[in-house]
């Protein structure tokens, strides 16, 4: 299994509710499942962690913090050294759900979109790049899209001499059917943003340290200090 790339879904609104709580209601009120109503619907194409384990993995972080505090969530997440790793676990809380990818098929995915060579880790997660793609691909048709990745798959096994005869390799179809599925759902994933306000895509890794989350005024490191 690869590392992934994660394009998580954030809904501002119930980010903020969140992060204007005292910290020990917000503890309180997870570990009795009280906030499920107030978190965002799910997206049922994408992926999204069922709601107890996100206040698990919350409650954990939380506990392992040792902090009491009637002060609001945001205000103790920027006294603590870890404190966007706690305001990644609520971004997730608060989102209706990520697209995510295995990061080498990212790579595909983005020479395709951009018409371009993805020439690195950094250039695949720069902010600069992901303008490009909500440029290019907001607005195309999935099939559209997912038809041109396949194809520039293909392509590229012709190229380097492998074989396209599905019982010379069983691992064809689904591996054709795993790249339409994923650039199917970045196409829907970036629609969804484009058409609420209230949304904002925050770009991650698999086991990236979690100030390192997000462009601009979203990186979360920026986010909890400016």
């Amino acid at each position: 299994m690869g590392i992934e790339l994660v394009l998580l879904l954030v809904d501002q609104t119930s980010l903020e509710l969140l992060l204007q709580k005292p910290w020990n209601e917000l503890y309180n009120g997870m570990e009795g499942g009280v906030f499920r109503d107030e978190r965002p619907s799910s997206d049922h194409r994408l992926k999204r962690s069922f709601d107890i384990d996100c206040e698990a993995e919350l409650l954990d972080w939380m506990d392992s913090t040792k902090k009491k505090s009637d002060e609001p969530v945001v205000q103790v997440l920027k006294e603590l050294d870890d404190g966007c790793e706690g305001l990644l676990h609520l971004m997730n809380w608060a989102s209706p759900g990520a697209w995510e990818v295995w990061e080498g098929r990212a790579f595909l995915y983005l020479d395709v979109a951009l018409n371009r060579v993805i020439e690195s880790s950094e250039d695949l997660y720069s902010e600069s790049t992901w303008d490009d793609v909500r440029s290019r691909l907001t607005g195309i048709p999935e099939d559209e899209f997912a038809e041109s990745v396949c194809m520039d798959w293909m392509e590229r096994r012709k190229v380097l001499g492998e074989t396209l005869d599905e019982k010379e390799d069983p691992k064809i179809v689904p591996t054709y059917e795993a790249h339409d599925r994923a650039t199917r759902l970045l196409i829907h994933a970036l629609s969804v943003l484009s058409s609420n306000s209230h949304l904002v895509g925050v770009l991650g890794r698999e086991h990236l340290k979690a100030e390192l989350w997000g462009h601009g005024d979203w990186n979360l490191k920026h986010y909890l200090h400016g």
